[in-house]
């Protein structure tokens, strides 16, 4: 599979102690499912619409998946059959190659960088 930029939604204080450990280690409910949530450029607002409106101090983190540990990263069914990115790892910092704040709007949704990191042009 083609692969470009991969996206996950970090809350700040996680991306705080990625920064002070050297790995981000996901979410609560990443740790639960065993695996990291991520998406695609196409499927990354959807993803924040759905499973994480109006949350306040959200971080969009864009990763290298080059960059991740060997067979880390795996694409698997989701949402209506389609494919998504999970990453059955820690994400080394370093694999990180951006961070934006996702502040949200007047309606509550989250303002995303246009064009998302990596997608230029």
């Amino acid at each position: 599979m083609a692969v470009g930029p991969i996206y996950h939604l970090a809350k700040a204080e996680g991306w705080t102690r990625a920064i002070a450990s050297g790995r981000y280690d996901g979410l609560p409910a990443d740790r639960a499912d065993g695996f990291l949530h991520f998406s695609t450029a196409d499927q990354i607002k959807e993803s924040a619409r759905r499973h994480r409106a109006g949350e306040p101090d959200l971080m969009l983190l864009t990763v290298d998946p080059e960059s991740l540990p060997a067979g880390a990263l795996k694409w698997e069914e989701s949402r209506g059959g389609k494919l998504f990115p999970h990453v059955y790892a820690a994400v080394p910092v370093e694999a990180v190659v951006s961070v934006d704040p996702l502040p949200l709007d007047e309606d509550g949704a989250h303002s995303f960088p246009d064009p998302l990191p990596g997608r230029e042009g």
